[in-house]
């Protein structure tokens, strides 16, 4: 594997209980994430993507392979690296009578960050002006702002995300976006973690799968969608039947759907068009159908989208995102 920023190889993690026996989380996966990337780690509940995060950063032991951040082995020199290094993962727990400047300013001393940096992370995740109220007063989507804030108190050269968007509306997931493109701007780098996907798609440049604990695509975002590009567009006409025969002479495969045709093995749409015009069937809609982040995830893990939020992916996620300071805690915490 090249030099990267994050470099995982054949990482393993079996959990063992009495109520379940031995379960496999992580099996043989690998990631790779270079300096500069905006870097997209998808999986659905129980593909192993929070425990990798977790193994990565020290939160649990690995049963076997190889970790690096920063080009420090994980987790045992990662506390050589540690003030480099900005990370939430799942549920975190702030004291609900400290406010958002307190707790920001108690974590600030702990890491040797100079206090100014409180008001400027609480300005850069929209809290700046909701900084000195009661966390316990705060709705689930102003504890993410802060857990974010968290994650930027140090400058990191690296920040990792598990779930930044959970509980933001639209607008915030918006201003979480235009946060997460200054950063790398600035030449953070960033693994992101989300089932928001459509917002994967627009953030990130590559991205990395998991499913079942076992990497299934990875590389850039524009070249795995390709990968899934099957030339389909998307046909009407003013006489379908006769569109279908015509289409299927030419040797395209098409499928019918009522008030359109999906025609597949389509190099260039303007030869559907051709074809059809010369024969007098006049074309009322052509549109390439290229595959997105959602289909291509949903065709690689198996999984299905809720019916009522199309072009989303948001599956149920159980609690908050974990602050990890990794200057306080050490690496078997």
């Amino acid at each position: 594997m090249p030099s990267g920023v994050i470099e995982i190889e054949g990482l393993r993690k079996t959990f063992h209980s009495v109520r379940q026996g031995r379960r496999v989380a992580v099996d043989g996966f690998d990631l790779l994430v270079e300096a500069g990337q905006v870097h997209g780690f998808l999986g659905p509940n129980g593909s192993g993507k929070t425990t990798t995060l977790r193994a990565l950063l020290g939160l649990v032991r690995a049963d076997q392979g190889r970790m690096s951040v920063l080009g420090a082995q994980a987790p045992d020199r990662l506390a050589s690296v540690a003030g480099r290094v900005g990370a939430i993962v799942e549920s975190p727990q702030f004291f609900g009578n400290f406010t958002a400047y307190r707790t920001l300013r108690l974590l600030a001393l702990a890491g040797g960050v100079p206090v100014s940096r409180v008001d400027e992370v609480l300005d850069e995740v929209g809290l700046g002006d909701r900084g000195h109220e009661r966390v316990k007063g705060y709705s689930l989507g102003m504890k993410q702002r802060l857990a974010v804030a968290s994650a930027l108190l140090k400058r990191p050269e690296l920040l990792i995300l598990d779930e930044p968007a959970n509980g933001l509306d639209p607008a915030g997931i918006r201003e979480m976006r235009d946060l997460m493109r200054g950063l790398a701007a600035n030449g953070v780098t960033v693994l992101l973690s989300s089932h928001i996907l459509a917002e994967i798609q627009l953030i990130c440049d590559h991205v990395t799968i998991i499913s079942r604990g076992r990497r299934v695509a990875h590389g850039r975002v524009d070249e795995v969608l390709a990968g899934f590009d099957r030339n389909e567009c998307l046909v009407r006409a003013d006489d379908l039947a006769r569109a279908e025969e015509l289409l299927l002479a030419a040797g395209f495969t098409v499928t019918g759907h009522g008030n359109h045709l999906v025609v597949g093995g389509v190099p260039d749409p303007v030869v559907v068009s051709q074809i059809l015009g010369e024969q007098g069937v006049w074309v009322r809609e052509l549109t390439p159908l290229r595959p997105d982040l959602e289909s291509v995830f949903l065709e690689l893990t198996g999984t299905m989208p809720d019916p009522g939020v199309p072009r989303q992916l948001d599956f149920p996620h159980q609690g908050e995102p974990t602050v990890i300071d990794l200057d306080v805690r050490g690496a078997d915490a």
